[in-house]
């Protein structure tokens, strides 16, 4: 290892984004500039829909709301700095300012499972166990829940993070990707990371496929349970009120496992931003809509909300 390229204080770093022309440039701002208020606006109309509708008080719409608040911070934490890279104005960040990012990002990631696989739960028991249900998942439950969801993904990530700040870094100080994110991290450290991965593996493993599993055994006897159900028009509205969580799950674990559960880094970083822009934009974007076009009961609030306008 040449010496002279060790940086023995913390570097600025180079965030690299998605090169191109001018113009590619430019249609990126504008794209993700839409997508990222059209994700805003979509999750604030949920909370603000929900919040008056008395019918709408109840576990799953609670954790509904949770997860679009999650969800606007979410986009808040990658997008600014995003846009900042495609009108050129910013492509260099600080390493406070590069490790905070990513540990923000990641952290809402790791809530989201969490939630998600909560929701699947709080649908099970909905689904399995109808004459139960209000007993068992009372306001009192749901609240400790999300609770718990929240602090567990914000302790998530301190030790990755912590390991991060013992690292050394050599030249070049380019990060392939939009955003701070750890694989770009193991890409540029010039010490021994072996720890470092092995940690991220573990957390990623415990985090990812932890909540992953609650959530397919939840759906297996939710299923089981619709299929015995003898009415076909009672088992569609029962498959209703879980339909739009599935969709939401299937896009977001098919993306966020792909890229986080892995033994080591892999030469796929221009890959891996093409399918982080699926999971952190695209997937943000389209749960409200999902939620919203999937739900009968959100669909009504919306539309008495419209008309009433």
């Amino acid at each position: 290892m040449c010496l002279e390229h060790l940086w023995q204080t913390k570097p600025e770093f180079i965030l690299l984004g998605f090169p191109g022309s001018q113009y590619l440039q430019t249609f990126l701002f504008v794209l993700f500039s839409m997508m990222n208020i059209l994700t805003v606006m979509g999750n604030m109309a949920i909370i603000i829909l929900v919040r008056p509708c008395c019918h709408l008080q109840t576990p799953m719409y609670f954790f509904l709301c949770n997860l679009s608040f999650l969800e606007i911070w979410y986009t808040t934490a990658c997008v600014p700095k995003t846009l900042a890279i495609f009108l050129g104005t910013s492509r260099s960040i600080s390493f406070t300012g590069c490790i905070t990012q990513m540990y923000f990002i990641l952290s809402f990631g790791c809530t989201e499972c969490f939630l998600l696989s909560v929701m699947a739960y709080d649908c099970y028991l909905a689904i399995c166990y109808p004459l139960r249900y209000s007993s068992i998942m009372n306001s009192t439950l749901s609240a400790w829940m999300a609770l718990c969801c929240w602090v567990s993904g914000l302790l998530a990530i301190c030790m990755p993070a912590y390991l991060i700040t013992r690292l050394s870094f050599c030249s070049p100080n380019v990060i392939n990707h939009f955003y701070c994110d750890l694989d770009s991290w193991i890409v540029l450290s010039c010490t021994d990371k072996h720890l470092l991965q092995l940690v991220a593996f573990i957390t990623s493993f415990i985090v990812l496929l932890g909540t992953c599993i609650v959530t397919l055994i939840s759906y297996i006897y939710i299923i089981s349970t619709i299929l015995r159900i003898p009415s076909a028009q009672a088992q569609q509205k029962a498959f209703s009120t879980c339909s739009a969580h599935l969709t939401v799950v299937i896009i977001w674990y098919s993306s966020t496992i792909f890229l986080y559960v892995r033994p080591s880094v892999q030469n796929t970083l221009d890959q891996n931003k093409i399918v982080n822009t699926l999971s952190t934009i695209v997937t943000l974007l389209l749960n409200p809509f999902i939620y919203t076009l999937r739900n009968k009961e959100v669909k009504k609030a919306l539309e008495k909300a419209l008309t009433g306008m």
